[in-house]
């Protein structure tokens, strides 16, 4: 079984943070609109609250913003077509901690089907092999519990993590090349080069 984090490895965010914050009136005209600069100028103006209310509203109801990463459904509609299982393993509370009461975990279901992932003539994942948890500790179990022989995520603390389910292989996902990854994981800039990996012997 392969398994796969969702956020910043399925979904790409990108600009949303920047444009979602400027609807909103959050960052003036001009600024910079990362996700990284979005927070550090709320931050800046002592707006944490408003932060942490902005990830609420762009993790639920402006999901409709993110894309895509290039490649990662193509991959998952090779993967049917090879037989090779794969699911969809992700930490996501499911109600935000600030702000309106939108619900994430439906919001993230909402977009896989938008993107026809639950397609039997395309990407084909079963819907029960979708699993959003509401903490890391549940997300590491869930990753043991369905068997995963490969886990490919963003976050290389959560792949270095010591109670990580032993003999599982782990894949970096790092676009932007900012990340070293810890010891015993292995680095992909982009879905064609996880693809390559997983066709190579494990190293």
């Amino acid at each position: 079984m392969i398994g796969v984090d969702f956020d910043n490895t399925i979904v790409r965010y990108d600009d949303v943070f920047g444009r979602v914050a400027l609807d909103l009136g959050l960052v003036p005209h001009g600024a910079a609109t990362s996700k990284t600069a979005v927070r550090d100028h709320l931050r800046s103006i002592g707006e944490e609250d408003r932060w942490t209310e902005l990830q609420g509203v762009i993790y639920g109801p402006r999901m409709t913003d993110a894309a895509l990463f290039p490649g990662v459904a193509e991959f998952f509609a090779r993967c049917r077509r090879a037989r090779l299982p794969v699911a969809i393993v992700s930490h996501r509370t499911r109600f935000p901690y600030r702000g309106p009461r939108h619900d994430l975990h439906a919001a993230a279901r909402q977009f896989l089907a938008r993107h026809a992932f639950h397609d039997m003539t395309g990407i084909g994942l079963p819907v029960d092999r979708v699993f959003f948890e509401e903490t890391k500790e549940g997300k590491l179990d869930r990753i043991a519990a369905v068997g995963c022989t490969t886990f490919i995520d963003d976050l290389p603390e959560l792949l270095a993590d010591p109670r990580f389910p032993a003999g599982v292989r782990r894949i970096l996902f790092d676009p932007a090349g900012a990340q070293a990854p810890p010891v015993g994981v292995e680095h992909a800039g982009s879905w064609a080069d996880i693809e390559r990996l997983l066709a190579e012997p494990r190293r």
